[in-house]
């Protein structure tokens, strides 16, 4: 191949990559892969092996939003394109018929990571800095974020996290503890 012809790969993109249901985390912890719902989204479509994924829980994913917060809990590396699932994945009612796989990186202490709220001040992603108006930008699967953005979470979130496979366990027992109960 000439040098003319070479191509370099595609810089990997860092996106939030948001759960908004405690079935839904564990599930992503326990099996590394994530899960999309049929409707198509062409942030979903653009993700590729090597992309980095912000894992983000929001207020309402353990059911006490009164109590949690939106917090960035962990990092993980795309490690497979999207495909369709032979049989769709059900998570809390409902049905996600395509992913990807995932090798987790970070990931924060059951319930904890880095809250959100306070740094949207200085975060690209979040144009409209009036409270709670950026809550909004976070109402789908993915949110893609420019280096700056996805530098300081991932500094911040690199404070509090620890290794996935020491963490996973309490997530999955935990959320199975109060799903049952």
């Amino acid at each position: 191949m000439s040098p003319d012809t070479h191509t370099e790969p595609e810089p990997a993109n860092t996106y939030l990559l948001i759960l908004s249901e405690r079935e839904a985390v564990a599930w992503v912890l326990r099996t590394s892969r994530m899960a999309f719902p049929a409707t198509r989204r062409a942030e979903v479509e653009r993700l590729k092996v090597g992309d980095r994924l912000l894992l983000l829980t929001t207020r309402g994913c353990w059911h006490n939003p009164t109590r949690d917060r939106t917090r960035v809990i962990g990092l993980a590396e795309v490690t497979s394109s999207v495909r369709a699932y032979d049989e769709p994945v059900t998570l809390a009612g409902r049905d996600f018929t395509r992913g990807c796989g995932l090798r987790l990186e970070l990931l924060s202490p059951y319930r904890t990571g880095v809250e959100l709220a306070p740094l949207v001040p200085d975060l690209e992603v979040f144009p409209d800095t009036r409270p709670g108006a950026w809550a909004v930008r976070i109402r789908r699967p993915l949110v893609q974020l420019g280096p700056a953005d996805a530098e300081l979470l991932t500094r911040e979130l690199d404070k509090v996290a620890g290794a996935p496979e020491d963490l996973v366990p309490e997530y999955v027992e935990k959320v199975r503890l109060a799903v049952s109960g």
